[in-house]
């Protein structure tokens, strides 16, 4: 590989830029030296890395090893001219920046650098403010790229339900303690729970504690897809990768750049996917389908899962490396049935909550709901008390019986109601399975579970 020609190898550039400015490694790309040198010390102060070449060829060896955020790039190149350079670039899936330099141009000129992918075009001679403004810019488009992409990935992932944790049992007392000291670290985090318990809404409770809080939170439903779709969404994949892939696409850890990605059901990533996973959180350097660059992030990694990892390595469907990378920190989070004390709290957060959004006022709960909302199992935990909060604000009343498909006193037509919790629990679920026909898709949804911890409930009930 030809050496870059920046006067100051990349090296000896600082590890972090100065206040106000992107963590990004930019390229100059001219054949005078002396603008090369001019722009090398202007920005080496300010970015993680600067590196320089004198042609396009030299430009493109060096993208072929190094990652590179923004490319400063002359027209008038010996050789291949930047913009038929810049063409070729943003053919081959290169996703950065380019702002084009030239000291003879006319609107043509401009208007083809454009077409081609040039994110700004400034005319020699140039002050340092000019170009410090365009690189800024650049910077600008590249955030809220990454914010109207996280938002629109993470809509459908909303609840409704406000953040915060409620509850002022010992346990939630105790979780909030040891998130406070948790996040200010910025080590990996398994969260391990029932379904409904709350993981998702702890990580982000993380996320706005730690210094983080400023970046992105960027969660992804790891069952939600294929393992081919899913590789593409976390890392990204070049153009011509597979097929459909018509333009190259960052992943989800360069939109989590500086923020937190939250891996939620982590135990459904297939073996395959987690080895990709275990190189990226041990090397903060992921490798985008179909492409042989690797690109350096700089992400919080938090994972989630319902099931136990450790049971599931034994059974040999989740890497023990992986897990122990994960598990640097590990809380596991309580069933709302082993922490009752916090209904109530729950209750009154939903209510007021959700009542708004419904153009209705809340409810008045009597001391007897309340009783059977305590005596109730809640195999759905939180997201199940949620969820009946919400019903009941629609049909006007809290219809408790619908949790234990009779009326709520010591005997029903049916026979007596369960009061062990987990015969509670067990009556409860098949009621509900009952009364969508053996529907297990539907019965998850109204019990507020996935179908596939409803599945694993029926098989612990039939097993000798």
């Amino acid at each position: 590989m030809t050496t870059p020609t920046s006067p100051t190898p990349p090296e000896t550039a600082p590890t972090r830029p100065v206040e106000g400015w992107p963590d990004w490694s930019i390229l100059i790309v001219d054949d005078e030296p002396g603008m090369r040198n001019f722009l090398v010390k202007t920005l080496v102060p300010r970015c993680r890395t600067v590196l320089s070449a004198g042609s396009a060829e030299e430009g493109a060896e060096i993208l072929q090893m190094q990652h590179v955020d923004l490319v400063i790039l002359d027209i008038a190149l010996p050789g291949q001219s930047g913009v038929a350079w810049l063409k070729v670039l943003r053919e081959g899936g290169f996703r950065g920046h380019v702002v084009l330099i030239t000291a003879f141009a006319d609107l043509d000129t401009a208007i083809e650098a454009l077409r081609a992918g040039a994110s700004d075009f400034i005319l020699k001679p140039f002050r340092v403010p000019q170009m410090l403004n365009a690189i800024k810019h650049c910077f600008e488009s590249s955030r809220l790229q990454r914010e109207n992409f996280v938002l629109r990935h993470t809509l459908s992932r909303q609840t409704g339900s406000a953040s915060g944790l409620i509850g002022s049992s010992a346990y939630m007392r105790a979780l909030r303690e040891t998130l406070t000291r948790v996040a200010a670290v910025d080590s990996t985090v398994l969260l391990q729970g029932e379904s409904g318990t709350g993981k998702e809404l702890v990580a982000r409770a993380l996320h706005a504690l730690s210094p983080r809080a400023s970046g992105q939170f960027v969660p992804v439903n790891c069952a939600s897809m294929s393992p081919e779709r899913m590789e593409s969404t976390l890392f990204g994949h070049a153009k011509g990768a597979f097929a459909g892939a018509s333009t190259a696409r960052d992943g989800l850890f360069y939109y989590a750049q500086g923020g937190t990605l939250f891996l939620d059901e982590v135990a459904e990533l297939a073996l395959p996917l987690q080895a990709a996973l275990l190189r990226a959180v041990e090397d903060l350097r992921v490798r985008p389908v179909g492409s042989t660059q690797l690109v350096p992030v700089n992400v919080r990694i938090m994972a989630a899962t319902n099931r136990s990892l450790q049971h599931e390595v034994e059974a040999g469907r989740f890497r023990k490396d992986l897990y122990y990378r994960l598990q640097v920190v590990d809380i596991a989070l309580k069933p709302l049935r082993e922490h009752k004390e916090d209904i109530p709290d729950l209750v009154q957060h939903f209510m007021a909550h959700l009542a708004p959004g419904k153009g209705v006022s809340p409810l008045h709960i009597t001391g007897t709901q309340m009783d059977y909302l305590m005596q109730y199992a809640w195999p759905g935990n939180a997201r199940e008390l949620r969820n009946l909060i919400e019903r009941s604000l629609i049909l006007g009343e809290l219809n408790v019986s619908a949790l234990y498909g009779a009326a709520p006193s010591s005997t029903s037509a049916a026979g007596p109601v369960a009061t062990n919790l987990h015969a509670l629990e067990k009556q409860h679920i098949q009621s509900v399975l009952d009364s969508v026909q053996g529907d297990k898709t539907r019965a998850a949804e109204l019990l507020g579970i996935s179908r596939r911890t409803l599945e694993r409930r029926c098989a612990e009930w039939s097993a000798p």
